[in-house]
């Protein structure tokens, strides 16, 4: 990829125009055979989010959430791509949000659905943001080759409001897939990631467990993890990246949360599935 050297502000984001070298890759996460990320970086600058350290340009990873890449040849890469290569499932997107708010305007994600799903390729899309009702029109006439997942960390506005710096509150995510799942198209939550003393608590797996069990979705979930670009975010909430990942305490948190959770979603008649085998 190389960038342009075209860049523009929208407020405090700076977003730069870069030139792709293609448009799918292959991808490593489970049920997906590729991936397509039309944006580098997220706006929704999740404190949380380890993607960055997956992110291969300096500026964006350094300045996460503040810098966005648009690789605004990607539609056409992807018109030559789908002629060439075996159709499978696409994660849209897998290393950033498909529908933050620069996707209004560049509308790259809703033409590469266009492409994608005309040439009779399955698409899984995960997002924290209602801008994915824009394209019911397109998803719903090819319902059986869609999934849509929504991020929902708790169901109390307030909880990771701090955490979640500007993505779209939990409710307008919940209502986003009410309507989703009104349309016909399959749903999926996926609760992650579960944090230490934030999003852990009865209260908050219930209520996330009951919009899986309402909206007769899936309900995946998975853990905080750790890299080294969030050690300043394990500081301010007051864990140990060392014990955190190697220290037994933190293990057996894990097996009771994942037992509560089980329990509870067993109770309600939900299918809860950890995102990763491990």
């Amino acid at each position: 990829m190389t960038t342009s050297g075209e860049s523009v502000f929208r407020g405090v984001v700076k977003y730069v125009f870069i030139r792709a070298s293609s448009a799918l890759s292959k991808s490593g996460l489970p049920g997906l055979d590729y991936a397509l990320n039309p944006y580098v970086g997220c706006y929704h600058k999740c404190s949380y989010c380890y993607a960055r350290s997956y992110c291969r340009f300096e500026e964006p990873r350094t300045h996460w959430g503040d810098v966005i890449y648009i690789k605004k040849n990607i539609v056409d890469l992807l018109k030559s791509e789908v002629k060439r290569v075996r159709s499978g499932s696409v994660g849209l997107s897998t290393i950033t949000d498909p529908y933050q708010p620069i996707e209004a305007l560049t509308r790259l994600v809703r033409k590469s659905l266009e492409v994608l799903l005309r040439a009779g390729f399955k698409v899984v899309i995960q997002t924290k943001s209602p801008l994915v009702l824009r394209d019911l029109d397109i998803l719903v006439p090819y319902k059986n080759l869609v999934e849509v997942g929504f991020t929902i960390t708790s169901v109390d506005d307030s909880v990771l409001r701090g955490v979640e710096v500007r993505a779209p509150p939990p409710s307008a995510r919940i209502r986003a897939l009410v309507r989703v799942r009104d349309s016909g198209l399959t749903t999926w939550v996926f609760f992650g990631p579960i944090i230490p003393g934030l999003n852990d608590d009865l209260s908050t797996i219930e209520g996330v467990v009951e919009v899986a069990r309402e909206t007769n979705s899936t309900l995946y979930y998975d853990w905080l993890r750790y890299k080294e670009e969030l050690r300043g975010f394990f500081g301010v909430i007051g864990l140990s990246p060392e014990k955190y990942v190697r220290g037994r305490d933190f293990v057996n948190w894990r097996r009771s949360v994942e037992e509560l959770l089980v329990k509870v979603c067993r109770e309600k008649g939900v299918v809860c599935v950890p995102a990763f085998s491990d």
